[in-house]
């Protein structure tokens, strides 16, 4: 027998730490392991994180074998980890019932259990008795499964089990848009069993998720049935949502711990090194101490000042935790094994001794690992004096079976017996390296051969649909529908996978099916939904966007392959030609290069090879040849009897019938169901009375143009749009007819025309005759009225009788109208029939979700509250439909607004995440009204004619808006006139204004009527004048010393810093020289330079806030604020476009909830050194510190929720520079700065001031008018934040006459 060797010896020793702290304590039936001897249950993720320390042993004793007693030895420690893992098994298994519930509700009373019983694998507690749902602890076991598989251990063993696994994949798959209960059980840290979105969990299931894609479940020895299939679009989900949480971990922990297991191992769920890099050490900075990390800030578990007879703490018993929280040894263990797969051994040196002092001796010399340290009750004051200094006992389990599990693996790995890559078959490692460019290949198809001739004219050669067969071309909702069908499983009772919308990522495979290959067409196109589609502009925006998508989030083998279908939809007006911006479009894919991605054309079959291929096994003939379990034949009635579900469940063919042929017939079936019948009578002809509607309309527009180009002038927009402007799209129950009456009173050039509804004799509205009103409509206008009269009346199912008897019912018409009117491009009129249809805005509640998910919160409506309402976490379809139409009060274009709204804000938030920086509270409501304001400053125009122009805006132009309101950006507005349905009507659109891309008369904005009646108007989104002009400002304030002289001064123009975007602005603290200032103004040519395209601040002998407002300099730099009021007010009447720059400003930053960088964390400083802060008679309380950190998003909204309760943003941003202007206390030696803080009353001691000095130099009535609901003079609204007259100096006086009293006194004289 050959001797043991050195290694073989350490081996065995660890072989006997894992049999004497892990596997003894295996229960002999189920495989289960208990959490300890005092916790007899066992918990999933505890079971799977004590099991990797045998799994990692078993692989060292097969690799380094010396006899083959270590090889039966290794099998033997395989065979207990498969024992555990299919114990589990039979835990979930036990319960599907709960995952089926659960893919469609993901709601905490159908999770899976977070704990079994470790002898029978029963439930031990109710479904509401614990935190039971944690995504984090099922994907961290599929993960391990995941890898365990590929290493070759056989866990799974029938189908049935491969159909459950795969159901879990369904179970996980919206972990990103699921608040749970977490990794510690508690969710939100005041342990009050309130759910949260944590970061531990998204990235657990997106690492599960990535792992088990494509894996066969059997192994070696499996084939196409067993394997699982995860859509990439949800782990692309997932990750984004990862990736705009880190650092952050949670709502309420704003640092945790054990996103160390998502960073790093066994997760690896985070692609962008910085970010791992940045998260760690916000890990190692925060939260280490001496004997480990603490789980999170405040976190009270097992320390002297907790309760041990209550489970939830009260919120300001949080701050009694701060410094005491328990230290972990566990994190330690991570940090080993992160150094050995990051290959930096200092940092497994340094953790691997400094967990040998804290680990506890027992027995026979075994290292055990205790749970955590905790302060000793009689040092906690000692502590709370001088953190980290005190010595700590060792509490709880010993050993926490999961430390211990991860410490053996380390120093396995440390030592040798392991490499990274043998206990991460799946080379998860490797995430965050660079991914090779991707390449976008895109295949143009024609869906007829009419519009194949069109392209081939403008010299671009496509196939069409029909010249690619084999290759069969669908809708993206044919692949939803296919994709229902996995997973099924009948014994079991599972469904398969919720319909739901298929992802670009998705779209962009081909798809082998039986024998055939399918390509499906992007979501974006399917014009059945929604109007959306309709725009073409819209498809190019979406085209660009999904394109940008597919080159940074491409992870699979092959390129990407995107069909897209020119239709009809996509031609001009006259049908003849393509439309300009579809063939730019298609001459920009040709070129190469489109929307920053690659691409590739060319035909489909020549991207057979290149493109990436998916088997979807799960369509193929079962046993008997028969796809669909039941027996339904095909035959003309079965195609009317069967709706899509019972398809989907039950499609059988005779054995000798071509496969293929069922394929197709069913997805043809499933095409042919939507398409509509025509009943709806033509509009009448363009004759008569139609030809004298025209001519009015015409004159009308003249006239309403010639008076807007006098009244040019006139700037009495509102201060904001009121919510009865939206009533104007809204139709009336007088619906519009003859006889027509002109009401011309020199202002209004209006055409009214009312129509009397036909009575029956009983005088109720005899609905038969509106039908017959229904065949001599002249426009598509009033037969929309009509039709919505009878919706309104008899409801949409009622049947009109129209030509035959019963006739087609009401909606069947209003679904061919709007059809009808989607090809006339009438926008107004599209959505409001898509109101009354209630038509499902394409994803709506996946938007809403996407916001959510990124710590967004939803208002819709107009303030306040209770008509404005919030929406904190994702909510279903129906349920969102009915919030938003009670908050528009049941106002039909203002709901489709909104949700087309919030479908746009959900696009930029997927690929502009940086547009939403510190906003935490969207409003929509205050969007649009900002939107219409925003129009009817630059047409010049009425709150009525703003929002009729808003809600006739295409979709690209409502997206292309919102972009420009939401980045500040400069837009122009371009009015014409079009002939549509036998009248003219006004068209507006918005286009993008460069720096050099307007005439200097057009930048000032003043605004010229052009022949062909088009006005191109030019406006900063805020600051009209900002493209000529740098607007930088600088308020500073001296240290406080011998001489507050500064409030006699007023506010001192120091510094100039570049606008950064449209953040608008910065705050910032700096000492030193004032000197300094003419120096570098004169170094940096600042004054009349062409461009400022750096900037930075130097000492100045002063406390500076620096407030940057965005723009950016076409010419030379100005700075606002300087000499007289007099000449300040000369200048803004010689520059029309410069009065209400920065009250428009202020209306933009108020509505978006926009604050300067870090502004939160010193309002959290701020309430320390106060009892708490007053905003309109809401008083944000001192105690709000004592529950919340300031890194909390939580806190953050909850600061946002008292600013909200202000209705007019303008008057709100004031008051956040009010705030800003005691931010600057704090950092003093002031220890207190009064009890509660009236911030509107320190607003209106400023604006008393500022009246006052405005009266005393001459400024009369008129001009220093006062806001009726807030009292604050308009003039100071529009005042730039610098300057002798600037709002910061107003405010610096106020603030200190305010705290006078609290102010040190030593030499500081008030003068």
């Amino acid at each position: 027998m050959r001797s043991r060797s050195n290694s073989g010896v350490r081996l065995d020793g660890y072989g006997r730490l894992v049999q004497q702290t892990i596997l003894r304590h295996q229960d002999a039936v189920t495989g289960l392991l208990p959490a300890s001897a005092d916790h007899r249950d066992a918990w999933v993720r505890d079971n799977v994180y004590s099991i990797l320390a045998v799994w990692g042993l078993g692989l060292a004793y097969r690799k380094n074998a010396d006899r083959d007693e270590d090889k039966a030895k290794a099998y033997e420690l395989e065979q207990s980890v498969v024992k555990l893992m299919r114990g589990l098994l039979q835990c979930m298994m036990r319960q599907v019932d709960k995952v089926e519930a659960f893919k469609y509700s993901q709601s905490t009373r159908d999770c899976l259990h977070a704990k079994y019983n470790t002898h029978t694998c029963a439930t031990v507690v109710g479904d509401h008795e614990w935190g039971h749902l944690q995504m984090d602890a099922t994907s961290l076991y599929l993960l391990m499964l995941a890898q365990m598989t590929a290493s070759g251990l056989h866990i799974i063993h029938s189908l049935d089990e491969v159909n459950f696994i795969q159901n879990l994949v369904f179970y996980i798959e919206a972990a990103y848009k699921t608040a749970d209960f977490g990794i510690w059980e508690r969710g939100d840290k005041t342990n009050q069993g309130i759910t949260e979105l944590n970061a531990s969990s998204v990235g657990m299931a997106k690492a599960a998720l990535e792992a088990l894609d494509e894996l066969d479940l059997f192994g070696a020895k499996g084939g196409p049935q067993s394997v699982i299939r995860v859509l990439s679009d949800e782990v692309q989900h997932c990750q984004s949502i990862l990736h705009s949480m880190l650092p952050r971990a949670s709502m309420s922990k704003e640092v945790d711990a054990s996103v160390l297991s998502v960073i790093s191992y066994p997760a690896f769920a985070v692609e962008d090194s910085e970010l791992v890099e940045i998260t760690k050490q916000e890990i190692i900075t925060k939260l280490q101490g001496r004997y480990g990390c603490c789980r999170f800030l405040r976190d009270g578990y097992r320390t002297p000042k907790e309760d041990p007879n209550r489970l939830y703490y009260e919120p300001a018993e949080l701050k009694l935790f701060e410094n005491i929280e328990c230290e972990w040894p566990l994190f330690w263990a991570y940090l080993i094994i992160d150094g050995i797969f990051s290959g930096n051994m200092e940092q497994v040196q340094e953790y691997r001794e400094a967990l040998e002092g804290v680990l506890i001796k027992g027995k026979n010399g075994v290292s055990l690992m205790p749970e955590l340290y905790s302060v000793p009750l009689d040092k906690v004051d000692e502590e709370y004096r001088n953190p980290h200094t005190v010595d700590r006992i060792p509490m709880g389990k010993l050993p926490l079976m999961w430390g211990q599990s991860l410490y053996i693996l380390g120093c396995l790995m440390a030592e040798g017996f392991l490499a990274p890559g043998e206990i991460d078959p799946l080379n998860r490692r490797f995430a965050t390296v660079p991914k090779p460019d991707v390449v976008v290949q895109v295949c143009i198809l024609a869906e007829t051969e009419g519009i194949k001739a069109v392209l081939k004219k403008e010299d671009i050669d496509v196939e069409t649909v029909a010249d690619v067969y084999p290759i069969r071309v669908q809708p993206a909702r044919i692949l939803s529908h296919i994709y229902a069908r996995l997973g099924r499983n009948k014994q079991m009772c599972l469904t398969g996978r919720p319909y739901r919308h298929m992802g670009v990522l998705g779209t962009s495979k081909l798809y082998n099916i039986r024998k055939n290959i399918f390509t499906f067409t992007p979501q974006f196109i399917d014009q059945q939904q929604f109007y959306l589609a309709l725009d073409n502009k819209m498809i190019v925006e979406m085209l660009r966007t999904d394109l940008s998508y597919l080159c940074s989030r491409w992870r699979m083998t092959g390129q990407p392959t995107i069909t897209f279908l020119i239709s009809h939809t996509m031609l001009d007006e006259t049908g003849s030609s393509m439309h300009p911006t579809v063939l730019a479009t298609l001459r920009k894919l040709q070129d190469g290069y489109f929307g920053g991605a690659r691409i590739q054309t060319g035909k489909l079959s020549e991207f057979l090879t290149t493109s990436c291929r998916t088997h979807l096994s799960f369509m193929d003939p079962g046993p008997e040849g028969k796809v669909f379990a039941k027996s339904y034949k095909f035959s003309i009635d079965s195609f009317e009897e069967l709706d899509a579900e019972e398809w989907l469940h039950g499609l059988q063919i005779a054995e000798d019938a071509d496969t293929y042929d069922e394929v197709a017939q069913y997805l043809d079936h499933l095409l042919q169901r939507t398409v509509p019948q025509s009943n709806l009578p033509p509009t009448a002809q363009r004759g008569g009375l139609s030809r004298f509607r025209a001519a009015v309309h015409t004159t009308r527009d003249l006239m309403s143009l010639a008076s807007k180009a006098k009244d040019l002038h006139v700037q009495n927009v509102g201060m904001y749009v009121p919510s009865k402007i939206f009533q104007a799209s809204q139709q009336s129950v007088k619906l519009l007819s003859s006889p027509h009456q002109h009401d011309v009173d020199g202002k209004s050039h209006a055409l009214h025309a009312e129509m009397n509804l036909p009575r029956d004799e009983d005088g109720n509205v005899d609905c038969k005759a509106l039908v017959d009103q229904l065949r001599i409509c002249p426009t598509l206008q009033e037969q929309a009225d009509i039709l919505y009269m009878l919706h309104i009346l008899k409801g949409p199912e009622w049947h009109t009788g129209l030509d035959s008897e019963p006739g087609p019912t009401v909606k069947e018409l209003l679904t061919e109208l709007y059809v009808r009117v989607g090809n006339t491009r009438q926008w107004a009129l599209i959505r409001y029939i898509s109101g009354i249809l209630k038509k499902k805005v394409e994803a709506l509640d996946e938007a809403c979700t996407a916001l959510v998910s990124h710590q967004k919160h939803l208002t819709v409506g107009l303030p306040p509250e209770p008509r404005e309402k919030t929406i904190s976490a994702p909510i279903p379809y129906e349920e969102l439909v009915r919030l938003i139409d009670e908050a528009s009060e049941k106002n039909l274009s203002v709901s489709i607004l909104t949700q087309e709204i919030m479908v746009y804000l959900a696009m930029y938030i997927r690929t502009q995440p940086a547009l939403f920086a510190e906003m935490f509270r969207i409003r929509i409501g205050l969007i649009i009204q900002v939107m219409a304001t925003e129009l009817a400053h630059s047409l010049r125009c009425s709150a009525g004619e703003a929002t009729e122009n808003l809600m006739n805006l295409s979709p690209s132009d409502m997206k292309s808006l919102l972009y420009h309101i939401l980045s500040g950006k400069e837009f122009g507005v371009e009015r014409s006139v079009r002939s549509v349905d036998s009248s003219l009507t006004t068209s507006i659109s918005i286009c993008e204004v460069g720096a050099v891309g307007a005439t200097k008369p057009e930048r000032a904005g003043i605004v010229k009527l052009k022949s062909e009646i088009k006005q191109p108007l030019s406006l900063q989104s805020g600051d009209a004048d900002l493209k000529s002009s740098l607007v930088t400002c600088v308020c500073w304030l001296h240290a406080w010393g011998l001489s507050c002289s500064w409030l006699q001064k007023g506010a001192v123009l120091q510094g100039v810093l570049q606008g950064a975007g449209a953040a608008g602005w910065a705050l910032l603290g700096a000492g030193g020289g004032s000197s300094a200032l003419g120096t570098w103004l004169g170094e940096h040519k600042l004054l009349g330079s062409r461009r400022l395209r750096s900037c930075g601040i130097f000492n100045f002998a002063a406390v500076s806030v620096v407030l940057v407002l965005s723009a950016q300099s076409a010419g030379h730099s100005e700075l606002l604020g300087k000499g007289s009021f007099s000449s300040m007010l000369e200048d803004q009447g010689s520059k029309d476009s410069r009065q209400g720059q920065w009250q428009r400003r202020r209306r933009l930053d108020g509505a978006l909830n926009r604050v300067p960088v870090g502004f939160y964390q010193k309002v959290w400083k701020v309430l320390q050194k106060c009892h708490g802060l007053s905003v309109e008679g809401f008083v944000l309380p001192s105690s709000t510190t004592k529950e919340m950190t300031p890194g909390e998003i939580k806190f953050a909204v909850h600061v946002e929720s008292v600013l909200n309760r202000v209705p007019q943003p303008e008057y709100r941003q004031l008051l956040v520079e009010a705030i800003l202007v005691l931010t600057m206390l704090v950092d003093m030696e002031v220890h207190t700065i009064g009890g509660i803080i009236a911030v509107e009353k320190i607003l209106q001691m400023a604006n008393d001031l500022f009246y006052e000095e405005q009266k005393a130099l001459g400024a009369d009535d008129h001009m220093l008018e006062r806001d009726p609901t807030t009292g604050i003079c308009s003039l100071l609204y529009d005042s730039a934040p610098s300057g002798r007259f600037g709002t910061m100096t107003y405010l610096s006086k106020s603030v200190a006459m305010y705290v006078y009293d609290f102010l040190p006194t030593d030499g500081c004289s008030m003068q």
